[in-house]
């Protein structure tokens, strides 16, 4: 469909005073006289109609020809898909906002409160058939200058077996590519060179952490590990650094420097060094003013499933307000799943998976279509456990099909205008808290976790805990370029900061506190949608609950 086309389209529906949905104007536009068809379809729709829905040009092209003349065996037959009780929201929630720089690094934002309702625009009492997929014609009104790109997505890549060669080539892959960043830093020698050197020299080296334990004096003592061997490193508990150990993780990449002792066998500690991201790093900005809505963990099937808040940030993108929204991108969690912790079954609406994702992409379709949407499955979706994560198989994808999504991997890089975004799930979030001390990293501050992970250029750092990986040909959880919004879910807390300018962003879920969640003390911040501006990288925060 010719984007010229389309554009004069909506165009002409807006001036009308009409709203469309995506596939409507695609419709129109392949028609072959797409000016008449768009004239029978708006002599056609009812009088009361503030949406042209792909129903309403179905119709009128079944009964006539090219030509314009009436088909013989036609029927006035639209497929528009009725929802049920079950999906149709309330009246629209309270909505608050708030907007920050995101400089913050230490607290969670606050959010000011506000009296406005969320629905504006067309009538606040319309039905969600009404606003299915229907369109921002502001918004859909140039998308030749959109841009969207994906990397680091493995879906269709995965070739590891299981095998022990393969742990071996994703641990070679991950020293290799995080060493390279630090080998620049330090004089870095191999660990069996490092062991044939005399005592009381200089010494340096980039390897993984291999272990971490303390002394009987109340020193730390770090084991590294290269492609050679294994070399002891001592951190005395008197150095100024000492603290930097509390933020180390088991098979992190590190680069040590330091002094031998008189007999070689060990190195006292002088400096350590982390991948990191530069001090000096400079995100890149969108051209224009535009945003990107960035949510996750809809958990479309649970019994705590927020419908009502879901259903008014929909008709909240409907609005003026929201007509810069050109992007969604939504960190995994699309549904709760089955089986995914004990007694899961107690708190389920649906028990069916597939019932789950139907549920799912008919509140889907309640987002304008003119959106460009961008998903990533979790550890409640129907993919395998262990990171890195396919994006969702061809039947699922299928289900999922309104608005044409980009359907990626777990992590993948997503570039909006020359905006880089790192998607990830989280769920090494849970491991990096449980590791780190309370106050480097909490569930009420999720984006400080989130820093360790930046500082550490990489996802899921730790192999064998409670985050499961899988051996690849190559790491994929590597941060190998600097992201400029690093954004994540899982943990159901809303947290965002800017660590080395790198906007780091956990943006809440859609589901209310379950009994499990009560169980192990989880209290959710639900029904936010972070709204954050590609040209300035400013975050507003909206709130539906």
């Amino acid at each position: 469909m010719p984007l010229e086309a389309a554009a004069r389209l909506v165009s002409e529906l807006t001036s009308r005073g009409y709203n469309a949905e995506r596939e409507a104007v695609t419709r129109l536009a392949a028609a072959e006289d797409p000016n008449a068809a768009l004239e029978r379809v708006l002599e056609d729709v009812p009088d009361d109609a503030l949406v042209v829905r792909a129903d309403h040009v179905e119709s009128v092209l079944s009964r006539t020809d090219t030509t314009g003349s009436p088909r013989t065996n036609g029927s006035d037959t639209g497929d528009s898909t009725e929802l049920g009780d079950e999906n149709a929201g309330g009246e629209p929630a309270e909505r608050t906002a708030t907007r920050t720089d995101a400089s913050s690094t230490d607290s969670p934002p606050s959010v000011s409160t506000g009296t406005e309702g969320a629905s504006g625009g067309n009538s606040p009492d319309r039905s969600p058939v009404e606003t299915e997929g229907s369109a921002s014609a502001n918004r859909l009104a140039d998308p030749a200058i959109r841009s969207l790109k994906i990397t680091g997505d493995m879906t269709g890549e995965s070739t590891g077996t299981g095998e022990y060669s393969d742990f071996v080539s994703v641990f070679r892959d991950r020293l290799e590519r995080l060493g390279s960043k630090l080998r620049g830093r330090v004089n870095h020698r191999p660990a069996t060179a490092i062991q044939g050197m005399p005592g009381g020299s200089d010494a340096a080296m980039v390897g993984l952490v291999n272990d971490i334990r303390s002394t009987a004096s109340g020193h730390w003592l770090i084991e590294l590990e290269d492609a050679t061997g294994t070399f002891p490193w001592l951190v005395m508990k008197d150095r100024e650094y000492v603290d930097l150990v509390d933020e180390l993780l088991c098979d992190e990449v590190l680069a040590m420097e330091g002094t031998l002792a008189d007999d070689s066998g060990i190195a006292f500690v002088d400096s350590m060094y982390f991948p990191d991201v530069p001090r000096t790093y400079e995100p890149s900005t969108a051209d224009r003013h535009v945003q990107a809505a960035l949510i996750s963990d809809v958990h479309v099937g649970s019994q705590e499933f927020m419908a009502d808040a879901w259903n008014a940030f929909a008709d909240w993108l409907h609005t003026e307000e929201a007509q810069h929204v050109e992007y969604m991108l939504l960190a995994g969690d699309m549904v709760e799943g089955v089986g995914v912790y004990p007694d899961q079954d107690e708190e389920l609406d649906i028990v069916d998976i597939y019932e789950q994702y139907e549920a799912f992409s008919e509140h889907l379709k309640k987002v304008p279509g003119d959106i460009e949407i961008v998903m990533i499955p979790g550890n409640h979706d129907a993919v395998r456990l262990a990171e890195p994560q396919p994006g969702f198989d061809e039947e699922l994808r299928e289900i999922m099909s309104a608005h044409d999504p980009q359907i990626v991997s777990n992590p993948s890089t997503v570039t909006l205008e020359g905006v880089s975004v790192l998607m990830y799930h989280g769920v090494s979030l849970d491991e990096v808290i449980a590791e780190l001390p309370e106050d480097k990293a909490s569930y009420d501050d999720p984006h400080k976790a989130m820093y360790h992970l930046l500082k550490k250029r990489h996802v899921a750092p730790q192999f064998g805990g409670h985050t499961r990986l899988a051996p690849e040909e190559k790491d994929y959880l590597i941060m190998e370029e600097v992201p400029d919004i690093f954004h994540t879910g899982h943990v159901h807390k809303l947290g965002f900061g800017k660590y080395h300018n790198v906007l780091a962003i956990n943006s809440g879920c859609w589901q209310a506190q379950t009994d499990f969640q009560k169980s192990v003390n989880i209290d959710p911040d639900a029904g936010f949608a972070p709204i954050v501006d590609l040209d300035t990288l400013d975050v507003t925060v909206q709130k539906f609950s």
